[in-house]
């Protein structure tokens, strides 16, 4: 009996003390069309990719810096005869401090690793890989910033092969000068299976770049360009020897407005070197850079851009293989939530004064 009563009155006090904190909800809508005019590449797929993202969450507010939020990722695929196409779990820890902020669980890709070059990630890792599994750091102060993160992708079984990401980056400002850094190393391993005959295979990238950022100076939103080398770290250790291909990526962003443009540049080795063996199941970044050159030419029109909606569209033109590729991005997102709002400055577009 007493052992009863005391269970129940610490049911109680948990319970108390939980519903006593601030209670927070977000409802994050995500939608995408990706049309991609790759015809007659060698390297590249033609194709077109569209759905929605629904994301609800609720969670727990206490301290002002302690967070837990439960929820799930929805996912349709445009003209799909299912309802849900595919989902997932978004469950986790996160810690807001002045400057540290840290993430373990089930966490949103949105905002984490956005920073990361289309060499590490292609566009479409969004769509269709919504959340990391692992944890997320970072240290930032007045926009230097440096973190590091674990994405665990594959879980060993007779039909997965076990694989994770251990990734880094950051950046270090000084006046209109800035170096940035990214680098991570993916870990491919083997099934639970010991008559399939596989290897073992480690897979790094890294760049550093330098570069220029004049938009403190000017109206615009962004202003600025880099340059930098990278290199790539491959390795069958069946083979045992590492292959490390090399090149120059030089970026250029600016936005005024609502109208922007992007252009990326490499020259350099061919990266991805194990790509016709295992594909997109070693490598994630854009295919495009198993050439030794290419350029990337996006044109941005922002036509809502602000906390709660965003609408974007991108017209991208892709110099390769000797000829000119196009690719048309149209994304829509729209985010609710009873969190503190940030202070930001009013987005104003060169149609302002037009409606």
């Amino acid at each position: 009996m007493k052992k009863a009563c005391f269970l129940l009155l610490l049911t109680w006090g948990i319970s108390i003390t939980a519903f006593s904190q601030e209670f927070l909800w977000k409802t994050d809508v995500y939608s995408f069309f990706d049309n991609t005019e790759f015809s007659g590449s060698e390297v590249q797929n033609d194709q077109t990719m569209a759905g929605i993202h629904l994301a609800p969450q609720i969670g727990l507010n206490w301290n002002k810096r302690h967070r837990i939020f439960a929820g799930v990722d929805l996912l349709h695929d445009f003209a799909s005869d299912e309802a849900i196409d595919e989902y997932k779990p978004i469950v986790y820890y996160e810690f807001q401090g002045k400057m540290l902020q840290f993430y373990m669980g089930a966490v949103p890709r949105k905002n984490l690793l956005d920073k990361y070059p289309r060499m590490f990630f292609q566009d479409s890792i969004t769509n269709y890989r919504p959340t990391i599994n692992g944890f997320f750091w970072e240290l930032n102060k007045n926009k230097h910033y440096a973190n590091v993160w674990l994405d665990w992708t594959g879980k060993q079984s007779k039909d997965t092969n076990e694989a994770f990401f251990m990734g880094w980056s950051g950046r270090y400002n000084y006046k209109l000068l800035y170096a940035q850094h990214f680098g991570y190393m993916f870990h491919y391993a083997l099934k639970k299976d010991a008559d399939i005959n596989e290897s073992v295979h480690d897979n790094g990238l890294v760049l550093t770049s330098i570069g220029l950022d004049f938009s403190k100076l000017t109206g615009f939103e962004q202003l600025e360009i880099n340059a930098g080398w990278s290199v790539g770290l491959d390795r069958d250790r069946n083979i045992g020897e590492w292959n490390t291909p090399q090149g120059f990526l030089s970026e250029t962003k600016i936005e005024y407005k609502g109208i922007g443009l992007f252009n990326t540049l490499y020259l350099g080795e061919s990266q991805q070197i194990f790509h016709k063996d295992h594909s997109s199941k070693l490598y994630w970044g854009d295919s495009f850079y198993r050439l030794k050159k290419y350029n990337r030419t996006d044109f941005d029109i922002h036509f809502i851009k602000s906390q709660v909606v965003n609408i974007k569209f991108t017209c991208s033109l892709h110099f390769a293989e000797s000829k000119v590729y196009g690719q048309q991005i149209f994304n829509v997102s729209f985010n609710l939530n009873n969190l503190p709002k940030q202070q930001q400055k009013k987005y104003e577009y060169l149609w302002d004064d037009w409606f």
